[in-house]
């Protein structure tokens, strides 16, 4: 049996009052994990056992003054209140923080009603039990759910083997879908599977051919590419041939990948997830739960990736996004960071933006603009992220021909306002139109405005129609 513990001030880091099943497991865990910790019970019997196993533990009542008079309170760091009796929580609370209203007090309660009444009584942290066993078993049941999903992955990738993959990006392929991509292929490789990254369109944001180029990851056009050398295809930040890509509408994809919403997505494997800011968030997971350990490069390309589609973790952000970020954070190479995103901004960029501030029309807090006949897709949510910023606007969206297609950017700071959904209900049905709350995009083909030849009779008649159905789908009548 331990020695009985010296009278005077108890010096120790954490102090757990009600040592029964779940006490004793706290104070067993806390020493386990080297911290000085005093145990407090008011059974004899349950501080005897404590002693025998050479934990410091005295008997005394929660309620008990005399306790917290023998505290050094500038060494105590956690009182844990974790008696069953609520009451007795409680009135050990107000007695304790009579002594200090530094120390952090963790207590126990019953239920969530009662946890408030504990917080209000002045507890930092209160546990529920029943919450806590539901929210492991709904852990559990996200771990089983992954497993099961990883399992289906690797079986439908593994089945490319002695072939080859190939991975499509949207069209003009942003951060987010160049890392998810590079990721896959990463994956793949693990498993024995050869893959090339696949596009459309081009990579003219200097931000995006900064990443490329820096990282030196390997991309492919897709209009020099023979696609019957591949066996299999995925699809990454993007859910079918068409939509808001180029992919031929006869290639059968067998892995989807993606965090926009969709629906009816068919293929062997789809995992979309409309819960995350972005699709690297969903490969860092995979890299994760494969215990695939990130390449310099690879974790650089992800995390620049979640940064970038998420606007510097302040657009579309949710919790994984930020487990993603610091997963992937030892293992970033962050002066690479700081060059991509600093490259010198385009003529091209500069011009599309002049052109979208001088054909901003306003109504009210809503802002369309015309940045007319480009080349650089890429300038146009540079240039809808730029209007956001005036004084007094919502929501914005800026729109410019390339070739026979019009590109649609949208961006929205109203909470009220689903910008993802204005747009589909807009031009769904004469495009492809979606996206998220705060950002959206969409292509809408040139033809159905018939062959109007003139840029200038073009430019109205886009402008107007756009405006039109725009401003409808968001409720708003435009006076004539």
């Amino acid at each position: 049996m331990a020695e009985e513990i010296p009278e005077g001030k108890f010096t120790h880091e954490y102090v757990v009052i009600g040592c029964g099943g779940t006490g004793f497991s706290v104070v067993r865990e806390l020493v386990k994990r080297g911290k000085k910790v005093l145990a407090v019970d008011i059974s004899k019997e349950r501080v005897e056992v404590l002693r025998d196993e050479n934990y410091d533990a005295i008997v005394g009542d929660a309620r008990d003054e005399s306790i917290y008079e023998n505290l050094d309170f500038d060494r105590v760091s956690v009182i844990l209140l974790l008696t069953s009796d609520v009451e007795v929580n409680k009135e050990a609370i107000e007695i304790i923080r009579r002594f200090s209203k530094e120390v952090f007090i963790i207590a126990r309660a019953p239920s969530p009603k009662l946890k408030e009444e504990l917080e209000h009584a002045g507890a930092d942290f209160v546990v529920v039990p029943s919450e806590a066993i539901k929210n492991a078993v709904i852990d559990a049941i996200k771990r089983i759910d992954t497993f099961r999903k990883l399992k289906k992955f690797r079986k439908v990738l593994e089945s490319a083997k002695g072939g080859k993959l190939g991975i499509f990006t949207h069209d003009n392929p942003d951060p987010d879908a160049i890392s998810s991509a590079f990721a896959l292929k990463e994956i793949a490789k693990r498993f024995g599977v050869e893959a090339d990254i696949i596009y459309y369109g081009e990579i003219l944001h200097q931000e995006n051919r900064a990443m490329v180029n820096l990282l030196e990851i390997p991309l492919l056009r897709g209009d020099e590419v023979d696609l019957s050398q591949y066996t299999k295809f995925a699809l990454v930040d993007c859910s079918a041939p068409g939509v808001n890509n180029s992919i031929p509408k006869d290639i059968k994809i067998n892995i989807v990948i993606d965090h926009h919403p969709a629906e009816n997505v068919e293929a062997e494997y789809v995992d979309i997830r409309t819960d995350v800011g972005a699709a690297a968030t969903i490969m860092t997971e995979y890299l994760r739960e494969l215990k695939i350990v990130p390449s310099r490069i690879l974790a650089t390309a992800l995390f620049f990736g979640i940064k970038s589609e998420t606007d510097e973790f302040k657009r579309n952000t949710r919790t994984a996004d930020f487990y993603a970020a610091a997963y992937l954070y030892p293992f970033v190479d962050h002066e690479m960071i700081e060059k991509m995103e600093g490259p010198a901004i385009s003529t091209e960029t500069l011009d599309v933006l002049g052109t979208a501030i001088k054909n901003r029309q306003i109504y009210s807090s809503f802002l369309i603009s015309f940045a007319g006949f480009i080349n650089d897709r890429d300038a146009l949510p540079q240039a809808a992220d730029f209007l956001l910023r005036l004084e007094g606007i919502s929501t914005v969206l800026v729109f410019g021909v390339i070739k026979d297609t019009v590109y649609l950017s949208a961006r929205n700071k109203d909470v009220r306002i689903n910008i993802g959904e204005v747009l589909r209900r807009a031009f769904g049905d004469v495009g492809s139109a979606g996206g998220h709350a705060h950002a959206a995009g969409g292509q809408i083909p040139l033809g159905i405005f018939g062959d109007v030849s003139d840029k200038d009779a073009l430019s109205k008649l886009l402008t107007e129609a756009i405006k039109r159905r725009f401003l409808s789908a968001l409720g708003v009548e435009i006076k004539e």
